[in-house]
């Protein structure tokens, strides 16, 4: 058992399964008293259960760790505010928040309906909203504080996923707002992409969902590619484990990099991945507006016609 957060306490939401599970028992092994958030939902959002959270509450305490299980619906502000309120009222404070609660109702963008879009974005991206906001105002008051988020690579075009695409570069955009704001007052927010095997995806094997599709895959644009072909495996679990995702979370969550703050990260198997913020690449310049005959000889000349 480390210590690298002894005397820290958490919040990790989505924490009774996958990725949130993982990070919840490294956050306890390295010393955290863990709040254990889980509405124990069905991967489409419905249904709930006290059994994820009171699992992984009880794997903490048998390994000799500190943690106590939240069943509240975070996509509700109550919700988010209940478990942040949870963690101060039983241990005394917060340091960490870890948001790795989401869900899916994939459909593609002609058949997706309302309902599907609005659930998506209320479970993923204001569920982690509702949270960031309540801790933020304990972290500003104390001068301190660590946000990790998961997000995804859906953003980069993913078929069949225009809901939670919105969801996920929603988050992305958060996190890197939350981190401007909170910055001044030595709090930093970061985001995390993993692909790892869980209720939602399917591991590497999501990495040929689109492999048909027209154009490089969302991968290859971010720089990524096809992940490498991998050796041996060494040390415990495999590559897809949703426990590889834990090491860097909990760094993060640390305060080993301090100016680590508003940046998105990759995670494939045992690499890590750091994803560059969006620049400008190409420009076309004038003083004064542009008019339709310089857009037909301009754009071809100065930016091009396929990209």
């Amino acid at each position: 058992m480390g210590n690298r957060l002894e005397g820290k306490v958490a919040v990790v939401t989505g924490a009774g399964r996958g990725v949130g599970r993982g990070v919840a028992l490294l956050m306890a092994e390295e010393g955290a008293k863990v709040v254990v958030n889980d509405l124990g939902a069905e991967v489409d959002g419905t249904g709930s259960s006290h059994e994820p959270a009171d699992g992984v509450v009880a794997e903490i305490r048998a390994r000799g760790g500190e943690a106590s299980a939240n069943y509240d619906n975070i996509a509700l502000m109550d919700g988010g505010e209940a478990v942040i309120q949870q963690a101060v009222d039983q241990y005394g404070q917060l340091d960490v928040l870890v948001n790795s609660a989401g869900m899916l109702r994939d459909r593609m963008i002609f058949q997706m309906t309302p309902d599907d879009w609005d659930r998506v974005l209320r479970n993923n991206t204001k569920a982690a909203f509702t949270t960031c906001k309540y801790a933020a105002i304990i972290f500003r008051q104390q001068r301190s504080g660590r946000i990790v988020n998961m997000v995804s690579d859906a953003g980069l075009g993913d078929v069949g996923r225009s809901n939670y695409s919105a969801a996920s570069e929603g988050i992305v955009g958060l996190t890197r707002t939350v981190g401007r704001d909170l910055g001044r007052y030595g709090v930093t927010a970061n985001a995390i992409s993993p692909m790892a095997e869980t209720r939602l995806f399917p591991g590497s094997v999501d990495e040929h969902r689109v492999a048909d599709a027209p154009g490089p895959s969302r991968d290859e644009r971010a720089g990524i590619g096809p992940s490498p072909a991998l050796g041996d495996w060494e040390g415990p679990g495999w590559p897809d484990d949703p426990e590889n995702v834990a090491p860097l979370a909990v760094y993060l969550s640390t305060y080993a990099s301090p100016d680590v703050n508003g940046y998105v990260f990759g995670v494939r198997g045992g690499s890590i991945y750091l994803y560059s913020n969006p620049a400008v690449e190409r420009s076309i310049l004038k003083w004064g507006n542009f008019n339709m005959e310089e857009m037909d000889v301009l754009v071809p000349k100065m930016i091009g016609t396929g990209f």
